[in-house]
């Protein structure tokens, strides 16, 4: 079977929530953080709070493309014993309960290629993973892991930035699937608020290229930022916001405590009001 980015869980949700007139609300959360079990309670709660698509991080030791919040939440993932096979089983469970949110695996190559790609792709299929995001895999290597990925059924979501000029960009969309995740910033993720206009001007460039849906993200931290980013954008993606939440809720000894679960939700819920509003606000 070969993903098909007219086709499963992903594109069904976005051609959902195009019919609502809104963008989608992409959230990330690292798988593990700050334990297995508020983990999953997390990911559990994550739909029902507003989250329209999940990203779920895969733990790795030396994240380069992340900021501290998500690098932090990373080591308190590993610290606590979080696997890729833990992971995998994370999404299985999941599957359980919710049939319909999209789940992407986000990381990098280095866990997968422990794991061996073939495997790590047949077990992500059968887990019920929808797409991955692997940050330090560029087009030249597509043959690595994205051509089998996408064979077996997964999308492969490319990340654009604001140096991918127009010669750059068909390439990298080349064998895209799923959406384009355009990182509106330069630099590590949570180090700095986008700029909506030019985030505009760069998600038209983009689409210009491709008909695949344009997730927009690092920086975005607050409802109105959502909105304003929402308003042109097909999905809005927040991250180092989702994993701060969870930092600042745990006790003195990093552990989870009983605001955990509830401050990601509350979070992710004002995040869901200001893109449900984008497009509403653009239109007055």
């Amino acid at each position: 079977m070969s993903a098909d980015a007219s086709s499963g869980r992903i594109a069904r949700r976005f051609a959902a929530v195009r019919n609502e007139l809104r963008p989608a609300l992409v959230t990330f959360v690292t798988a593990g953080d700050p334990d297995l079990a508020t983990s999953e309670k997390i990911l559990a709660a994550l739909p029902g709070a507003g989250a329209d698509i999940i990203e779920l991080g895969m733990p790795f030791s030396d994240p380069m493309a992340d900021g501290p919040a998500i690098q932090a939440a990373g080591l308190r993932a590993l610290k606590a014993g979080q696997t890729l096979r833990k992971t995998l089983a994370m999404v299985r469970r999941f599957r359980e309960i919710d049939a319909d949110t999209p789940i992407v695996l986000m990381g990098y190559y280095n866990p997968i290629y422990q794991y061996g790609s073939e495997k790590f792709v047949a077990d992500a299929c059968d887990a019920g993973v929808d797409g991955l995001i692997v940050v330090d895999l560029p087009p030249e290597e597509d043959e690595e892991l994205c051509i089998p990925a996408l064979k077996g059924g997964l999308n492969f979501i490319r990340l654009a930035t604001p140096t991918t000029d127009d010669r750059r960009l068909p390439k990298v969309l080349q064998n895209t699937s799923g959406f384009v995740y355009y990182v509106s910033i330069n630099g590590i993720t949570g180090s700095a608020a986008p700029d909506s206009t030019r985030v505009a001007e760069a998600v038209d460039r983009i689409k210009a290229h491709t008909e695949l849906p344009v997730a927009v993200g690092f920086g975005v931290r607050t409802r109105e930022q959502a909105g304003a980013i929402g308003r042109t954008a097909d999905g809005v993606v927040v991250g180092s916001a989702i994993v701060q939440a969870v930092a600042a809720s745990l006790d003195e000894d990093g552990k989870a405590t009983q605001n955990t679960v509830s401050a990601v939700t509350a979070l992710v819920g004002e995040l869901a009001e200001g893109v449900r509003l984008s497009r509403q606000m653009a239109a007055e």
